[in-house]
């Protein structure tokens, strides 16, 4: 007859083994294999925005200051690379500083036709302002712009964190400093073209390689280096 006091001391170790083998077959999410991306959840997207540059301007003020040149000149390069249409130049209107923003607008005018923009493309406009208050002269214009949608979003508590997930504004900050840092926004879309070959230079450099000596004295051609001390 069978051991009835080993077969009840084998048992526990039975139902253990048991409940190990299910706990196999259950499926089970481990850190590598979520699917979540801080660049899926915050992508970089290509767009028309508006873009806006206000100038500064003192109510004695005749002629564009230095730094108030180098304003608009950023504006013109940024609006050469990726900008289109119209470049509205924005004066306050009911401030103190009226007038001599009225002055300044011939000069920001003459600024963005010597940058390259036509002069079918430029357009004054005035705006309100506070009597109270120095308003600046705005320059708008719409460009090709890199961005992300606004972070600051916390839908669940941080503490949540069972699935080993991170949380939904990770990466935001980094996506958004990331766009804002791309100079040409067409970039994320493809390559650009390879510049034309220079014909003369791939010469040298294949004569170079081959020890073929050259007309020209910069290039030395192939030479015996002695490695013995």
């Amino acid at each position: 007859m069978p051991d009835t006091n080993h077969i009840r001391r084998m048992k526990p170790v039975l139902a253990l083994l048991a409940i190990s083998l299910l706990a196999g077959c259950a499926q089970r999410q481990m850190t590598g294999s979520i699917p979540d991306d801080y660049r899926t959840n915050h992508p970089i997207v290509i767009s028309e925005k508006e873009q806006v540059s206000d100038i500064p301007v003192g109510h004695a003020d005749t002629k564009l200051s230095i730094t108030q040149r180098s304003i608009v000149e950023h504006v013109v390069a940024n609006y050469r690379a990726n900008g289109s249409g119209m470049i509205h130049i924005l004066l306050p209107a009911g401030s103190p500083n009226e007038r001599a923003a009225a002055r300044l607008r011939d000069d920001i005018t003459a600024v963005l036709r010597k940058g390259g923009v036509k002069p079918f493309n430029i357009s004054s406009e005035r705006y309100g302002a506070s009597p109270s208050d120095s308003a600046p002269i705005r320059l708008s214009y719409t460009a090709m712009t890199a961005s992300t949608h606004p972070c600051g979003q916390w839908p669940k508590d941080l503490l949540e964190t069972a699935d080993n997930r991170h949380y939904a504004n990770f990466g935001c900050a980094n996506q958004n400093n990331l766009a804002a840092q791309i100079a040409n926004p067409a970039d994320l879309l493809g390559p650009r073209a390879s510049s034309p070959i220079d014909a003369e230079r791939r010469n040298i450099v294949i004569e170079d390689y081959r020890g073929v000596p050259s007309d020209n004295p910069h290039t030395l051609g192939a030479q015996e280096v002695d490695y013995s001390w």
